[in-house]
């Protein structure tokens, strides 16, 4: 537990700015916006005092600990922070400030970090879903625009095909490899060489939905919006 201290921790910070933001206005909004920041604070010192300085994997190989990935994790932090920062007088100035931003915000940096430390194609998975998830609510956020629906429909939808694609993608990798861990997965494409046609299938539907989340070309389309 304490090597996936700092998610637990955002985890914990996220749900409680949600039900205290129940009982806010819109005159004291601000205070979830200084909680949210403190939970970025707070994240980046339960890091710093739990990291692990050699690579350590948990939980049946699923998750990984390391050095740099600590670091990745305090740059996400301060990358969240700088959004939160951006965001507040951008979403005050046009009347959309509400507690859910930092919410989501906070879910978003959560699938981020279990992004960092996935050592599983099923940690993978449910890092980048986390993460996607919550952009869909983030877009449309502005709930009286029509623009901001329709981008979060094609977002919502486009991202869809993407999941499944990826999970097809995975799928076919276990067929193949017989694991779902990333180290062992890549000691099985060593033995089985480049000719394999079912892992090319299964590493093509991978990038597919890979490169559809991320919005890599030619899989950009929904990006301008």
């Amino acid at each position: 537990m304490t090597l996936a201290a700092p998610e637990i921790f955002i985890l914990s910070a996220a749900c409680i700015i949600l039900l205290i933001d129940l009982f806010l206005d819109e005159r004291t909004r601000w205070e979830s916006f200084v909680l949210s920041l403190f939970a970025l604070a707070g994240a980046a010192w339960v890091t710093a005092k739990t990291g692990v300085d050699v690579r350590t994997v948990a939980w049946h190989g699923t998750y990984v600990a390391d050095p740099v990935g600590n670091l990745l994790k305090v740059v996400a932090y301060g990358a969240v922070a700088v959004a939160f920062l951006y965001g507040y007088d951008y979403l005050k100035k046009r009347a959309l400030l509400k507690g859910e931003y930092f919410v989501l915000g906070l879910f978003a940096l959560l699938g981020i970090m279990v992004l960092i430390s996935a050592n599983s194609l099923v940690t993978i998975y449910l890092g980048v879903e986390l993460l996607a998830l919550s952009l869909y609510a983030l877009v449309a956020i502005n709930r009286d625009s029509g623009v901001s629906a329709e981008a979060a429909i094609k977002y919502f939808v486009l991202g869809s095909i993407a999941s499944g694609s990826l999970l097809y993608g995975m799928s076919i990798i276990y067929g193949v490899t017989g694991s779902l861990e990333l180290g062992a997965v890549g000691k099985a494409v060593v033995d089985l060489g480049p000719n394999q046609i079912g892992l090319l299938f299964g590493l093509a539907f991978l990038i597919v939905g890979i490169a559809f989340k991320f919005g890599a070309v030619p899989f950009h389309m929904w990006v301008p919006d």
